[in-house]
């Protein structure tokens, strides 16, 4: 399961504005990134590489939509855990291939599971392991009905990007 260490440094106003240019054209290369934005191509080149370095760029497969694959469905599986055994049950869930996020939290809810599936006996099949799991004492499933908004990062670029790196 890839870490989710907080990144290190921060963000400048010219990061957002690149940041922003590789959102609108991902496959840009640096020189194009470099005469859209007016700076030198070494500039650019230095922040890709000192993102790539800190984790700032989230891996590619996050791009790839689970639907494109035949998993039509999405839902949330909210778990209580044992407390004691919460490593070994994040452990068995990044082994189910259907898993795509698993999020600890705060409240009555140890666990947020995203799942997918490909039709409701897949996604009662993925459940069911899920209870399986030893350390699992609980779930609680929500059906994703429609994405309204989706992961997005641009409106804080943009926001930085507008700022001059100032908060607001």
């Amino acid at each position: 399961m890839p870490s989710r260490e907080p990144v290190s440094g921060s963000l400048d106003a010219t990061d957002a504005r690149l940041l922003l240019e590789l959102v609108a054209n991902p496959r840009a290369t640096g020189v194009e990134l470099a005469a859209r934005l007016g700076l030198s191509r070494n500039t650019v080149q230095a922040r890709l590489a000192r993102w790539e370095a800190n984790g700032v760029l989230a891996s590619f497969e996050r791009r790839v939509e689970p639907r494109a694959l035949g998993y039509s469905l999405a839902a949330f599986v909210a778990v209580v855990v044992d407390q004691h055994q919460l490593d070994a049950v994040v452990a068995e869930l990044a082994e189910i291939p259907e898993v795509t996020e698993v999020c600890g939290m705060t409240g009555p809810t140890d666990l947020m599971v995203r799942v997918v599936a490909t039709e409701a006996e897949d996604l009662y099949r993925i459940t069911g392991r899920i209870l399986k799991i030893p350390g699992v004492e609980r779930t609680n499933m929500a059906l994703v009905m429609q994405e309204l908004v989706g992961p997005r990062i641009a409106p804080l670029l943009d926001r930085l990007a507008g700022s001059n790196g100032l908060a607001e």
